[in-house]
This record gives C-alpha cells, sequence and structure tokens, in this order.
C-alpha cells in the first residue's frame, strides 16, 4: 500500500508540474503571438519577438510549440486582438506591484486583478503610482563552472553593466538594447547553460516583512499568476536567501 501512496503521490506532484508547466506555455505563447502579429514573423528582423523567443527557451519551451505560436499570428484574422495594459497598486504590508497583462476584453481583466487585490489586503493605484520604483534590465544567470574572469570580461565587453559572483552563480545585468549581444557572447566563449535569461523589472529597493505578511504577498502573487490574462508580476518584497 505504501509503495501505491507514494507513486499516487509522484503522479499528482508531476500533474502539479505539468498543469503549471503548461500555464506558463500557454502564456509565453499568447506573448509570442502579439509579438509576431505586431511586426514581423521572422525573429531576426523583429527584435521584439527575438526577446520572447529567449524568454520563451528561457522557461524549456519546445522550440515546435514556439513556431507554432509564431505561425498562428502569420494567419490570424483581424478580430484576434490582444492589447498590453499594466494596473499598479500596492499589496499586503505596503509592497509595490506592476502587473502586466495581455488581454482581449479590459474589463473583464481589470475586474479579475481588482478582485485579487482587494481579498488579499491590497488596492490598486492610479497609472505612475509604483512604477518608478522599477527599472527595466536584462539578468542573467549561469553557473559558476567557468572562470570567473573570463566570464566577467567577456560580458562586460559585450556590454555588461554589472557582474555579480555569488556562492555558485554568477549574475550578469544588462540594459535592454545590450541584452542580447552580451547572450550571444557568453554562448560564444563556451556558454551552455543559463539558468536565469530575461528583460525584466528589478525593483531599485526591495522592503523586508514579518513571515505572516510576507506570506500574504506571495498569496496575491500566486493569485494573480493564476490570471490567464496575467502575463508578468513584479514586486518590491525581499526574499532573503
Amino acid at each position: 500500500m505504501s509503495g501505491h501512496s507514494k507513486w499516487a503521490t509522484i503522479h499528482r506532484k508531476k500533474g502539479e508540474l505539468d498543469a503549471a508547466r503548461g500555464k506558463v506555455f500557454q502564456k509565453l505563447a499568447k506573448e509570442l503571438y502579439v509579438a509576431a502579429k505586431q511586426g514581423s514573423t521572422d525573429p531576426d528582423s523583429n527584435p521584439s519577438l527575438r526577446m520572447v523567443v529567449e524568454k520563451a527557451r528561457s522557461a524549456n519551451m519546445p522550440k515546435d510549440n514556439i513556431q507554432k505560436a509564431i505561425d498562428k499570428a502569420k494567419g490570424a484574422t483581424e478580430g484576434e486582438n490582444y492589447e498590453s495594459v499594466r494596473y499598479e497598486g500596492y499589496g499586503p504590508g505596503g509592497v509595490a506591484f506592476m502587473v502586466d497583462c495581455l488581454t482581449d476584453n479590459r474589463n473583464r481583466t481589470a475586474s479579475q486583478v481588482r478582485a485579487c487585490f482587494t481579498k488579499r489586503g491590497g488596492n490598486l493605484g492610479t497609472d505612475g503610482s509604483v512604477s518608478y520604483m522599477f527599472e527595466r534590465k536584462g539578468i542573467i544567470v549561469i553557473p559558476s563552472d567557468y572562470n570567473e574572469e573570463e566570464v566577467m570580461m567577456c560580458a562586460l565587453d559585450a556590454g555588461a553593466i554589472d557582474f555579480i559572483t555569488n556562492a555558485d552563480t554568477y549574475e550578469i545585468d544588462t540594459t535592454t538594447d545590450t541584452f542580447l549581444a552580451v547572450k550571444a557572447a557568453l554562448e560564444q566563449m563556451g556558454v551552455q547553460e543559463f539558468l536565469t535569461s530575461e528583460i525584466t523589472y528589478v525593483a531599485n529597493n526591495e522592503i523586508s516583512l514579518d513571515e505572516e505578511t510576507k506570506e500574504k504577498v506571495l498569496s496575491l502573487v500566486e493569485q494573480l499568476e493564476e490570471l490567464d490574462d496575467v502575463q508578468d508580476v513584479y514586486y518590491n518584497l525581499k526574499e532573503e536567501l
């Protein structure tokens, strides 16, 4: 019986992971579709699409799934339109939130996002109320299996703006303009594993909270990420290692 119980537990957990991965891929497919529809379907001539392709690869999205999302944009009808919408506000403990969405129904999305904040002790603010607290930059994290000086010089020469050595990783920060060049330079020098490779928003100042309030914040993050229209959630909670 114990063996059966263990198998059932593993099977359930695998199902939960597969479902979570599927949701991530679904959101990435929407983002790929929008980027391809708004410009060329060739990533080499569409920088926005190329960025999303990099993001999808970083999330281990299968190549076939990426290509299907791009191909869908080629035959898209005029009725298939998504728009980018950003919501800003505060969660428990005064944590600043930016929630980026892609939606074909602004009223539905606004209602769902507002409900998440209200039910978990937060509130939505006006446009620009918290976005000034975040900076958009490229983040690349690789294992520290490579020579530190060589990686540092390679990254800086390609346009990186910061290099941080951690216990078992190197974190390389870039501008949005130099992100692709830095990653390409690292790949050319032999780096094969990228733990993180994305352009994202980073908080200029993070705040620390007690465990109870921190759990409330993370619960809000989880609920927001469950919404189909939500693409990314940014917040300035300091998560101690």
